[in-house]
């Protein structure tokens, strides 16, 4: 950059006192190939100038932003691919993962063995559910970097949320290899583990990511949780209370907490818990269902109608919540609304409702 700015200054000064006349061939093609390298740097230099900016941007979480100055950067110099790169980061982060896609598309056409740029369109296919071309991706990425392990633990993610538990711990598995001390891996190797009934394995990997890191309150949820399921219920209540102990806001914590003090016939205890959930996120439905069956056990039947109701308005696709509307309209003296609250549930995949149902219903 320096010597070719050097060399225009050295122009200037020869074209200040001649006119083209006075030139040859030869020294006008030299003069217009340094115009042209001059006018090359320009652009390149706006590029970087606008580049830049869109870093700063991204570093301050203004993602829309930096897109815009990353777009700058490229239509200065559409050959300047850290620009196309890092646009796609924003686009990720922004949300925009059509348009991550697309300019990941470019990029690859520009640099087809960069393997952060098929991982970072792995993310976006899996963000729009086009697992097929997510999983390409990511093995892709894999096949061109097999040190990251990144990609493994993306690809691990991929797979359970495609319910292929075993193919997902072989993935979480090579990035604990690669990366020991990656608490989300060993996190989410045990969710695989408690999602196979695998609990003491769950419960060890779980352990491991608290000794790798004690500040993440959902591996410590993820414990009361899967000792709840064991039937440890002290010791998942220990669990629960650390978590909220860490993050006093997690409401999952005293959702779950709550559960488990439901099943330990504390019914009074577990409304306190829901209700904590219920104000922190108003919106999740789960915890008025679960409200619903406590108070249904303190014989509160209208305001367990109450809760259930709330719980179908927010997520009519919850089968607990009109299994509990159901319990609560057949004390309530309803037995015909409990009949098709049961009839629900039981459409929605609920085996409690089935029984329920085939017992106190007509078919």
């Amino acid at each position: 950059m320096k010597r070719l700015l050097f060399l225009s200054f050295i122009l200037i000064g020869f074209s200040a006192h001649c006119q083209d006349e006075e030139l040859t061939p030869e020294e006008i093609k030299y003069r217009d190939s340094i115009a042209n390298l001059n006018e090359t740097n320009a652009a390149i230099q706006k590029s970087q100038e606008a580049y830049n900016t869109g870093i700063a941007l991204f570093k301050q979480n203004k993602y829309t932003d930096a897109i815009g100055k990353f777009s700058e950067s490229i239509k200065a110099d559409p050959n300047f691919t850290p620009a196309y790169y890092n646009k796609a980061i924003a686009e990720n982060k922004a949300e925009k993962y059509k348009s991550a896609v697309k300019t990941l598309n470019i990029l690859i056409g520009k640099k087809p063995n960069y393997s952060k740029a098929y991982f970072q369109r792995g993310i976006a296919y899996e963000r729009l559910n086009d697992y097929l071309n997510s999983e390409k991706d990511f093995q892709k990425s894999i096949e061109l970097d097999p040190k990251n392990p990144k990609a493994y633990y993306n690809f691990g993610t991929l797979k359970f949320l495609q319910k292929d538990y075993e193919a997902a711990i072989k993935q979480f598995t090579k990035t604990i290899e690669l990366d020991p001390n990656n608490a989300y891996a060993y996190n989410d190797r045990g969710s695989c583990y408690r999602m196979l009934e695998k609990y003491p394995q769950a419960i060890k990997d779980y352990e491991t990511a608290v000794r790798k890191n004690g500040n993440l309150a959902f591996v410590l949820n993820n414990i009361g949780s899967t000792k709840t399921k064991m039937k440890l219920y002290e010791d998942a209540l220990k669990a629960f209370n650390r978590a909220i102990s860490i993050d006093p806001k997690f409401y999952l914590a005293y959702n779950n907490r709550g559960v488990t003090q439901l099943k330990q016939g504390r019914a009074q205890d577990a409304i306190k818990d829901f209700t904590k959930c219920i104000e922190i996120n108003p919106k999740y439905a789960p915890a008025y269902s679960n409200r619903a069956g406590a108070k249904f056990k303190n014989k509160d039947y209208k305001g367990a109608l109450a809760d259930a109701n709330k719980a179908i308005q927010l997520d009519p696709t919850l089968a607990d919540a009109y299994v509990n509307r159901g319990m609560a309209k057949e004390m309530l003296r309803d037995m015909f609304g409990a009949c098709e609250d049961w009839h629900k549930a039981r459409e929605l995949g609920s085996e409690l409702a089935k029984n329920y149902h085939s017992t106190n219903c007509s078919n």
